[in-house]
């Protein structure tokens, strides 16, 4: 829950910071700069995920890899509440990244591994664990915009902090009690005579990664294009690993390559959902009506939507996938739902594109976010469930970093995109894109059977 508060409640006012000129304590970037950088930034969170699954598999165990990525978070939303400018932002966001990337692949690991393979609550489990996290999304939007109207933005992100070490001492409390020795090995550990070789390998990434910063081959207007290749490229050598390996078996290499067309549906779905952040949060400040009674609400509210409908909804849909048991959908047909309400959820913006300042009612985006969310509950907490259950035994942490390489590239594709929203091409913008998601939902359900026939007995 902390975790969400603090990365929720500091990315919906990130992007009025970047944007926002100075005279009204923002960075005063352009508005495309603004959307790359929080798209690259999304898309960086989850790559991360794969360097965090890397050293849980390999060096330190899921449990003990998550607490350490949840300390580094709180280091990074420090550095953003007290370092000024863009070094603030930069040292900020990669610390977050890092740290949360970390947590989110490490948490579902450890969460996964509490259940037995093949138990049917496993998917009502992480529902439940889903509306728990969204607690923190729905309160971190809400503190930390208000904050930032009353204080200033560095007062949000010091919120994030406070929020992230909150949580870290209530997880070192109650760690030993209720998690106990889940995770505490690693799964393949690497020999020690590797080892310097890899913190070469790490140490001469980031020197690389500052010169090119130092030098300025890291434009922003860019950023999410870069990190989008950089994603894919890294999605691509992570499937061949495992697929390749002679530590899988026949069964378990079918079930990765099943695995394939879920990932792409995956991307598709996250490209639409995480312009929240993007096209979202710039709709929201010069588009939405925002009074209430006379009352203007700050725009970072707007992201505390979402998780309203998430907190109502988790709990029912945890109880209908419990009582169908065996006879619900089948997960392809899950992702196809996903997609399909995602796409229809961009093309409820059309009736009200085109319009001026204030033309759009606030409860119209209550309708759309409630899309968002019927979409999210049918492909998210399933996606996270269905990435422990396809895993071979040597990449189980790895695999569901895997899912969150479809959650990054989709990421970042979100802010790619953004680049191309306009205020005088949005009726084209919502149509083509909310089309090729319904498009993606279509796929899935044509390649159902062969998916299923795949994963060897899952469903």
């Amino acid at each position: 829950m902390w975790e969400r508060f603090s990365f929720y409640g500091m990315q919906s006012i990130l992007a009025f910071y970047l944007y926002y000129s100075v005279t009204k304590g923002g960075l005063g970037l352009s508005e495309a700069a603004a959307v790359q950088i929080v798209g690259a930034y999304g898309g960086l969170v989850y790559l991360s995920a794969v360097f965090g699954a890397w050293v849980a598999d390999r060096l330190l165990g899921s449990e003990r890899t998550l607490f350490y990525g949840a300390v580094l978070i709180m280091f990074g939303h420090i550095a953003l509440a007290v370092v000024p400018g863009l070094l603030g932002v930069g040292i900020g966001l990669i610390c977050v990244a890092l740290g949360s990337g970390t947590l989110k692949a490490t948490t579902s690991s450890v969460l996964g591994e509490m259940y037995a393979p093949g138990d049917d609550k496993r998917d009502a489990g992480f529902s439940i664990y889903y509306m728990g996290v969204n607690l923190g999304a729905l309160i971190g939007p809400l503190l930390t915009g208000w904050l930032w109207g009353w204080k200033g933005f560095h007062w949000g992100f010091g919120a994030a902090a406070v929020g992230m070490a909150i949580g870290l001492i209530q997880y070192t409390l109650l760690r030993r009690s209720t998690i106990g020795d889940v995770g505490k090995a690693p799964t393949n550990p690497l020999p020690a005579e590797k080892r310097r070789t890899y913190l070469l390998i790490v140490i001469g990434a980031v020197v690389l990664i500052a010169l090119l910063a130092v030098f300025g081959l890291l434009p922003v207007e860019y950023l999410s294009n870069i990190v989008t290749v950089l994603i894919a490229i890294a999605a691509v050598a992570l499937f061949a690993i495992i697929l390749t390996s002679k530590r899988i078996t026949s069964d378990e290499r079918s079930r990765v390559i099943s695995f394939i067309p879920m990932f792409l549906a995956s991307a598709t779905f996250w490209s639409l959902f995480q312009q929240q952040f993007t096209v979202m949060a710039l709709y929201s400040d010069k588009r939405l009506d925002r009074r209430i009674l006379g009352w203007e609400i700050s725009p970072s509210w707007v992201q505390s939507i979402n998780p309203i409908f998430i907190i109502i909804f988790a709990g029912v849909f945890a109880a209908m996938w419990t009582a169908l048991g065996p006879r619900q959908p089948s997960t392809p047909l899950k992702f196809a739902a996903g997609t399909f309400l995602m796409g229809a959820a961009f093309l409820l913006f059309i009736p009200y594109a085109g319009g001026g300042p204030n033309s759009t009612p606030l409860l119209w985006i209550v309708l759309i976010l409630f899309f968002f969310t019927m979409a999210e509950l049918f492909l998210s907490p399933v996606g996270q469930s269905l990435s422990t259950k396809l895993a071979p035994q040597a990449f189980h942490t790895q695999m569901i970093a895997l899912y969150f390489l479809s959650i990054a590239l989709g990421s970042s594709m979100a802010g790619a995109l953004a680049g191309l929203y306009t205020e005088k091409n949005e009726t084209p913008y919502f149509l083509w894109i909310g089309g090729a998601s319904i498009a993606m939902s279509l796929v899935m359900v044509l390649l159902n059977k062969w998916i299923v026939k795949m994963m060897r007995g899952l469903r």
